[in-house]
């Protein structure tokens, strides 16, 4: 299927490894010209030279907010314009609620929430004018069933989502799309993070297998063609079939 991006600008966050590298990978295959940012220079260069075709970086934290709109503008001078978001971010420190100090609590939401409202301000704007934009939104399967000792997670991840979720029906009359990616268990560097032993999680996924960022990233690129055009404001799990809920 030709997804029809082709000469499309995307913008990727958290890009320099896993679902986030997945999406721009993906996008680049379709045509699309990405501008990847990460806060290691080093993984960044590692990471743009796996992608063929027009490719940029940048280097920035957008858990610093203030610093977003100056990463926003140059992605913008790079490329020409802003069509695709990809809102991607690491995850906040696992914790209970009796472990994690009401100090965690902050850092978390400008990194999981916060940061991704003030991308929304500095890009959705321009793509309602143009009649065209795409954001997409990585977030967690807890949204639906909160995780065990990732209370911080949990919490930001809900926020967003409700946070996109209201903004997606706003702007659709403007040809801007707002969707959200719930990713299970996937063989990230998060994972290897939060479990000391990954070779035994995929026994607890139906699939029986974990998640290739290559093919979450698809289901990303997907979402910004045309042919998704209809589809908007909604949280779509990439899971394996490990959620338990009925929607």
């Amino acid at each position: 299927m030709d997804l029809a991006l082709t000469g499309r600008r995307a913008l990727v966050t958290g890009a320099s490894s896993g679902l986030g590298l997945g999406c721009a990978q993906a996008l680049a295959a379709e045509g699309a010209t990405v501008t990847l940012v990460a806060r290691s220079p080093e993984k960044l260069a590692a990471a743009a030279a796996t992608i063929t075709g027009p490719v940029h970086t940048l280097v920035g934290d957008v858990s610093e907010l203030d610093s977003v709109p100056g990463l926003v503008a140059a992605a913008e001078g790079l490329m020409g314009g802003i069509d695709i978001l990809v809102a991607n971010a690491g995850g906040p420190p696992p914790g209970t609620f009796a472990t994690t100090p009401f100090e965690q609590y902050e850092p978390a939401l400008r990194l999981n929430l916060l940061s991704t409202v003030a991308m929304c301000q500095a890009t959705v704007p321009a793509m309602q004018s143009r009649g065209w934009g795409r954001v997409i939104g990585i977030t967690s399967m807890s949204v639906r069933e909160p995780l065990a000792h990732l209370i911080l997670s949990n919490t930001a991840r809900a926020g967003v989502t409700g946070f996109l979720k209201t903004m997606a029906t706003e702007v659709a009359a403007d040809g801007v799309t707002v969707n959200t990616l719930q990713p299970g268990l996937h063989l990230t560097d998060r994972l290897a993070g939060l479990y000391d032993d990954v070779s035994g999680l995929a026994a607890t996924v139906p699939t029986r297998t974990l998640g290739d960022p290559a093919d979450f990233g698809r289901v990303a690129a997907f979402l910004c063609s045309d042919a998704a055009k209809f589809i908007t404001g909604v949280s779509i799990p990439v899971d394996g079939g490990a959620g338990r809920g009925l929607q």
